[in-house]
């Protein structure tokens, strides 16, 4: 049983109207002060404060409006706002209504918005469409501090219970309207300051990139993939080369990708938004080679109808490139010599001095110091070249790197062919198991020959030239070690060109090895070829041992190490009782 507190005054219930209103308006600022301390998108929130306001006032359609800072309508929403739905909002907003309360920052009430000078013709249409009983519409500001920041508009039938009741869903609205304003500003405040943190993390994030070592992705660089150490070591000197305006030279095998170093070099320098120009140098005779790199005056031989601009005017304030600069003659060697001193140069045929910004870079797979040594190249423009030389592995000092190049050509001839061949395991580790003498251009067209012939949708080690008594580079090469192969062409950098009349290493040639006879008849296989890699010590059967264990029992690679076919290596595995080891 229940007893009353004799010391506590017992409080009467109200049921007066006044109290009844009072009552629903302390539990709709509550509900609405919920909906707005919610962790929700701002459009969300104050389209469920709308969908809450229905509940509680005899309204048809609600909408909270947004000014920007610079007091442009940014935000519109209603009951059931969209992204899809946020212009519907802004077009149902009757403007001169909206802009009144904007501009006197004073509430605004209109019992019947057909008879009101504030709205148009259009706006009565939209507000009374689904209606033909008399609209009355009630605007408030939305304010923050004495800025007023947007407006909280609704609109009902007009009746004798609205006209009681007007007074006080004014007063409701205009605190539904603080509240809204204290979030806005709230979201405001938070937004500049991930503005400003977020501006403040780039800065330091660029501050730190400047402090630590370069480190370029392959992805960074188009064209060049590899993770092998060779090609990291590689790209960071690149990195570290380009911030300078140097002139570099390019050294490495053919088909080691010397263009596409030049122009990473180009990318990742300062220049980079200047043009990037190429120039073969061994493509052209020199009377072409002239105009080509310095420009012609009109009428300065026979065929120059006009005048026209070089490659070194071309590519002012970018990066010129002259691949194979090696196989220059002395006498334009003279005049590039001029250019690169003085930066400036004269067209062909004419008197004018051209100036121009270039930043150098050439190439070559020439020994250049044998070269100097024989007179076929100058000194002086030989250090004026090789102020940064940059040394490009061949492909058989990144064999880590023969997967991914393969897979990177075959999709390649995919996307080209519109094809979805795949390569297999086995044709992995046959591309792996070769040298390569011709590089990465090699390995692309032995891919793409393989590709090209290929009957199923996936590449096997079959598919392969090698594994068919085809490959051309095996044929090149027959009867010498791979393993100790350098191209007669490899530049082999030294401390200074050697003295006049010094013996040049490789006989100083750049041409290709002659191919070796036809290999003999299988019925005649034999391992005399090994003797020529052996020295011919030990017998037959020994050697072809030694060379099964170098290639770790691959038939192919042993057989390119004594110089046979791997048909022929397998006859002579069979000939001598040879146990094949499995792995």
């Amino acid at each position: 049983m229940l007893h009353a507190d004799p010391e506590r005054p017992i409080r009467a219930v109200s049921t007066t109207p006044s109290a009844a209103r009072s009552e629903i308006a302390l539990t709709g600022v509550y509900e609405i002060s919920k909906i707005l301390t919610s962790a929700s998108r701002l459009e969300t929130m104050l389209a469920n404060v709308v969908n809450l306001l229905a509940s509680f006032m005899q309204m048809r359609h609600g909408v909270i409006s947004l000014l920007d800072d610079d007091g442009i309508p940014a935000i519109a929403v209603g009951a059931g706002w969209t992204e899809e739905a946020a212009d519907r909002f802004h077009a149902s907003l009757p403007q001169k209504a909206v802009g009144q309360v904007i501009v006197t920052g004073m509430p605004l009430v209109v019992p019947n918005i057909a008879s009101h000078p504030l709205f148009e013709a259009d706006d009565v249409d939209k507000l009374t469409r689904d209606t033909t009983e008399v609209v009355s519409f009630v605007g408030v500001p939305i304010r923050i501090g004495q800025k007023v920041v947007g407006t909280l508009t609704i609109d009902r039938v007009f009746d004798a219970q609205s006209a009681q009741r007007l007074d006080f869903d004014v007063r409701f609205l205009v605190m539904v309207a603080n509240l809204i304003g204290q979030t806005v500003q709230l979201h405001r405040v938070l937004l500049r300051d991930r503005e400003r943190l977020l501006t403040e993390s780039h800065r330091l994030q660029k501050e730190l990139d400047e402090y630590k070592p370069r480190h370029v992705g392959t992805a960074a660089i188009a064209g060049i993939v590899g993770e092998s150490p060779a090609i990291r070591a590689l790209l960071d000197k690149i990195a570290v080369v380009a911030r300078s305006r140097s002139t570099v030279l390019l050294r490495g095998e053919s088909g080691t990708g010397k263009e596409l170093f030049a122009r990473a070099i180009h990318d990742l320098s300062p220049c980079a938004s200047g043009p990037f120009i190429k120039v073969n140098c061994a493509a052209l005779p020199e009377s072409v080679l002239e105009s080509e790199l310095f420009g012609h005056e009109k009428g300065a031989f026979t065929g120059a109808v006009q005048a026209r601009k070089g490659r070194f005017e071309l590519a002012h304030g970018g990066t010129l490139f002259l691949d194979e600069i090696g196989e220059m003659s002395l006498v334009f060697q003279a005049k590039l010599l001029r250019v690169l001193q003085e930066g400036e140069f004269e067209r062909v045929g004419g008197t004018k001095t051209i100036k121009v910004a270039v930043r150098l870079v050439t190439a070559t797979n020439r020994n250049l110091e044998d070269a100097v040594a024989k007179g076929e190249f100058r000194a002086d423009l030989y250090y004026r070249i090789n102020v940064v030389p940059v040394i490009l592995p061949p492909l058989r000092d990144r064999k880590s790197d023969i997967p991914l190049l393969s897979r990177e050509f075959l999709a390649r001839f995919n996307h080209e062919n519109g094809r979805t061949l795949e390569l297999d395991a086995g044709a992995v580790e046959v591309l792996s198991s070769c040298l390569f003498p011709g590089n990465v251009r090699e390995l692309e067209n032995c891919v793409r020959r393989a590709a090209t012939l290929a009957a199923g949708p996936t590449l096997a080690a079959d598919d392969f030239a090698c594994r068919n008594d085809q490959c051309v580079s095996a044929m090149l090469w027959r009867g010498r070690d791979p393993q100790a192969f350098v191209p007669p062409s490899v530049p082999m950098p030294a401390a200074a060109p050697m003295p006049s009349g010094a013996p040049a290493p490789n006989g100083g040639g750049s041409r290709p090895m002659p191919a070796e006879p036809p290999p003999q008849p299988e019925s005649a296989a034999s391992l005399h070829d090994g003797d020529d890699y052996r020295g011919g010590r030990g017998s037959e059967r020994e050697r072809l041992v030694e060379a099964m264990e170098r290639a770790g029992w691959v038939q192919a690679k042993a057989a390119r190490i004594l110089g046979l076919t791997p048909r022929q290596i397998g006859y002579a595995l069979k000939k001598h009782g040879v146990e094949l080891k499995r792995f």
